[in-house]
């Protein structure tokens, strides 16, 4: 089955998101706080580390700013959060941190490079071995985040499933076309947006990240131009 692996992630974070949501109705908001902070903190740390793997900085640059100003031509930040608001009246939720959960939690499960090449491997029909260490992380990571977050942390699967699933249908058809060296770019770039997810979520500044999603399909194209006709 070709989506299996990313089936299974989402059911762990469907399951874990449960949970959570369970247990963070029975913590003091003190206690939700400092997981709060705990949270941001860690996406800081995953963000830099993702980054500093990158090689080519003017890819990674140039990335950004031109996935930046396609996002804020779009304005897609407002439109996300208009949805969301809908979608939050729609199901009659009262938590505040609905569209911080979604965002952040899709964010943090698809950035990472285990999400590219765990889609890449299955989508090659390598197995989804990837797929399925990712789906026990990122549901133990539910867990926490739910407790605070809320049930946005739960509807996350929607868009991971579209991102994940999407990933692997694309390589399906198209082969072993994505080399090694763009998914470390791309994984540079879902870096970035990561420190970028952490300030936010440590309240130090507001930065509009979902403005800057388009990046990540904008690296492909540029790492791709890179390697094929700058390959020296």
């Amino acid at each position: 089955m070709i989506l299996q692996g990313t089936i299974v992630n989402v059911v762990a974070v469907v399951l874990g998101s449960t949970i959570g949501i369970l247990v963070g109705s029975r913590l003091p908001k003190r206690i939700v706080h400092s997981v709060f902070q705990a949270i941001g903190l860690f996406t800081l740390v995953i963000g830099i580390a993702m980054a500093l793997k990158g090689q080519e900085m003017l890819v990674i640059i140039f990335s950004l700013i031109v996935g930046t100003i396609a996002g804020e031509l779009m304005n897609l930040e407002e439109g996300i959060e208009r949805f969301s608001a809908r979608l939050k009246n729609w199901l009659k939720v009262g938590n505040p941190k609905f569209s911080d959960g979604l965002i952040t939690s899709f964010l943090l499960f698809c950035m990472g490079s285990m999400t590219i090449l765990g889609a890449i491997d299955e989508g090659l029909g390598n197995g989804s071995e990837i797929l399925y260490t990712k789906s026990m992380m990122d549901g133990f990571s539910s867990i926490a985040l739910s407790s605070v977050m809320g049930i946005g942390v739960l509807f996350s699967a929607v868009p991971m499933l579209l991102y994940q699933g999407g990933i692997t249908i694309l390589i399906y058809f198209l082969g072993d076309f994505v080399a090694q060296q763009i998914v470390v770019e791309l994984s540079a770039v879902g870096g970035v947006l990561l420190i970028g997810l952490g300030i936010n979520i440590l309240e130090i500044k507001k930065i509009k990240v979902v403005n800057m999603l388009p990046s990540l399909l904008v690296v492909i194209v540029f790492a791709w131009i890179r390697f094929t006709y700058f390959n020296y």
